[in-house]
């Protein structure tokens, strides 16, 4: 496992560098990716983001500027916030076994590319790119500010458990070099649209309660996503919501991706380790943010998951 000088010194070895980010890319994964490439490029590298086809209208004016052009051939893959393969987006598919170097924060981190670091007690792996880029060299505001949205969305502005000391020293940091965070926080906290909430108030009313009302199953079907003419922008952190629900320390959103296909978010307290929920149906994250994909029936897909849930759980 690779110390942050030795990745800096990696990085500074190569050039004509490609930046892989995951499926349905979050702010964490898009803010280090950009990030990266911003400080590859201050050092006069060849660097470009894959073109993610799954980017919301949020997230993209942060990747849009670094987006790799057709005619791209890069001689290094470099993966970020991506803890493992199975997370790569259908056009990434041709890297698999070539990431030179992966980048995450995630105790599921599989440790897949050539080289590789991770910080699983990081809140984002924005924390641990802020300390890379530093290495190699000045954080600049076009740096700052992908990292700032990194480490802000993956700690619910700041509102998480898994936000640290550390990860306030590092919004601090990045603030400082003048970057508008305000436009960040309105974008990515402050503002949803009218579909959003409907999305929302659909969720709260065909929410239900397990466990002494402990367990909360918050389901999405596409039917529902199909009647509000929902966009992937307007269900981009859904998972944030059960958690608010007084009583709940364990809330597991299931988004329907396809047909009989959903994709889990499971957002927790102490009592039960999301990432070990997850790793039951091969999926990881964090022991309080954790996902997985689920095939089945919303019945059957939601009996497996709560007996995951039963089988993970303390008292």
């Amino acid at each position: 496992m690779l110390t942050v000088r030795e990745t800096a010194a990696l990085l500074k070895s190569w050039d004509n560098i490609l930046i892989l980010t995951h499926v349905r890319p979050d702010g964490d994964t898009v803010g280090c990716a950009a990030a990266l490439c911003a400080a590859l490029r201050g050092l006069g590298k060849a660097a470009h983001l894959l073109p993610n086809p799954e980017l919301t209208e949020t997230a993209a004016p942060y990747f849009a500027p670094y987006a790799a052009p057709d005619s791209f051939r890069p001689e290094k893959i470099v993966s970020t916030d991506i803890s493992t393969e199975k997370l790569f987006p259908e056009n990434a598919q041709p890297y698999k076994g070539k990431v030179d170097l992966a980048i995450d924060h995630h105790p599921s981190f599989e440790c897949f590319g050539k080289a590789n670091i991770v910080r699983p007690e990081a809140a984002a792996c924005g924390e641990l790119l802020y300390d890379i880029a530093a290495a190699l060299g000045a954080i600049t505001p076009e740096i700052a500010l992908p990292l700032y949205v990194a480490v802000s969305t993956d700690t619910g502005c700041f509102a998480y458990a898994n936000t640290t000391a550390h990860t306030h020293a590092v919004a601090a940091a990045l603030m400082r070099t003048g970057i508008d965070y305000r436009a960040v926080n309105k974008a990515f906290f402050q503002t949803k649209t009218r579909v959003r909430m409907q999305l929302e108030a659909a969720m709260l009313k065909a929410a239900e309660f397990y466990d002494g009302g402990r367990v909360a199953v918050m389901p999405v079907p596409l039917s529902l996503m199909e009647s509000l003419s929902a966009t992937p922008g307007d269900a981009e952190e859904l998972s944030s919501l059960g958690p608010l629900i007084e009583g709940v320390d364990c809330a597991l959103t299931m988004r329907e991706l396809k047909p009989n296909e959903w994709k889990i978010s499971v957002r927790s307290g102490k009592r039960v380790n999301a990432t070990e929920v997850c790793r039951l149906f091969g999926g990881g994250g964090h022991a309080q943010a954790g996902g997985c994909t689920i095939s089945g029936t919303f019945e059957e897909a939601r009996r497996q998951l709560l007996a995951g849930v039963a089988q993970v759980a303390g008292e």
